[in-house]
């Protein structure tokens, strides 16, 4: 599972679950893939994010790697940042691991790069 994945999950279909965001990454294997830079969709991905989201999931694989707090203006004319973001959101997989719900510690499983986010009947 990419971060980039995971900044848009949420365990809001549990019953009784108001946000249930940021899931937090429990994370048993991590794998960093190459993958191209592509400035233009990296520059264009970022405004769709939870920032604080993405620092979180980050810290949670070990990976915040120098990210600002918050997300600086004029982010996209710094190629630095946007190689940072492009290898945070991109190359860094959750290959086997769980998410667990904030509200409900319902954890969800990663198997094979994959989150499960599949509910039982009594959970809808």
């Amino acid at each position: 599972m990419k971060l980039i994945t995971h900044n848009m999950l949420t365990s809001k279909a549990i019953k009784n679950v108001k946000e249930g965001f940021p899931l937090r990454i429990q994370a048993d294997e991590v794998r960093n893939v190459d993958i191209e830079f592509d400035r233009e969709f990296i520059s264009r991905m970022i405004p769709k994010l939870d920032w604080n989201a993405l620092i979180f999931a980050a810290q949670c694989v070990g990976h915040q790697e120098d990210l600002p707090e918050t997300l600086p203006e004029g982010y996209d004319n710094d190629d630095e940042l946007l190689k940072k973001l492009h290898h945070i959101l991109l190359e860094v997989e959750v290959i086997n691991g769980c998410l667990e719900c904030p509200e409900t510690h319902r954890k969800f499983p990663i198997s094979n790069g994959i989150p499960n986010m599949l509910l039982n009947e009594d959970e809808v």
